[in-house]
């Protein structure tokens, strides 16, 4: 077989897979419940063995964001998306933020890894949010949330022996993790999830 045939070979294998793997988290995020809700136990079965605080992220303008800044304030991370049915969110994610940022802040991740719907450079990101929805609440540059390059912070959102209770990952855009003032993780919430829920509310106790 011809070099170029094999490249082309394992050009068309690889878009294959990219294709399918899209499409699966498709039909599982079709089928899953969009208004979940994981609250921590309360007695952990494993210690966590880091916080909120020991992360730091590259906000959207490239500075360098210590997470531990967030000290003595609950904390809502999202991972967002401009091209998403749940995009709309920004607008309340902000009215939320604008509201309660005394006491609870919000951060956004954008993400590309569900239908590809973010698509875009920092700098369209920022101007997009801006421009649509007026979003003031902290974005940082984008990362991978789930998958073999899955930024450490969502490591640790998502893994048992890190954070002490939770495995559960992003299944699409707009899922939330609570994080109380300690750093400790204490909720997720699913994608359909806005924050007049009733049990989102409870959790960050408004």
């Amino acid at each position: 077989m011809r070099t170029s045939s094999k490249i082309g070979l394992a050009v068309a294998v690889g878009v294959t897979l990219l294709i399918t793997m899209s499409f699966s988290r498709l039909v599982k995020h079709v089928f899953s419940d969009k208004t979940a809700a994981h609250a921590a136990p309360a007695t952990l079965e494993t210690t966590p063995s880091k916080s909120l605080y020991d992360f730091t992220m590259n906000s959207l303008d490239g500075k360098s964001v210590a997470l531990s800044q967030y000290k003595g304030k609950k904390v809502i991370i999202l991972n967002t998306a401009s091209e998403c049915g749940y995009t709309p969110q920004y607008a309340d994610w902000e009215a939320f933020y604008k509201q309660h940022k005394d006491k609870v802040v919000v951060l956004g991740f954008p993400a590309n890894n569900f239908g590809g719907q973010e698509p875009g450079s920092s700098q369209q990101i920022a101007s997009f949010c801006q421009k649509n929805y007026g979003v003031t609440f902290p974005l940082f540059e984008k990362i991978d949330v789930v998958g073999e390059k899955q930024a450490p912070l969502y490591k640790w959102l998502t893994t048992k022996s890190l954070n002490g209770w939770n495995e559960q990952a992003p299944g699409w855009n707009f899922c939330k993790y609570v994080v109380d003032e300690n750093g400790k993780l204490t909720h997720f919430f699913a994608s359909g999830v806005k924050p007049n829920d009733a049990a989102f509310k409870k959790a960050v106790g408004i």
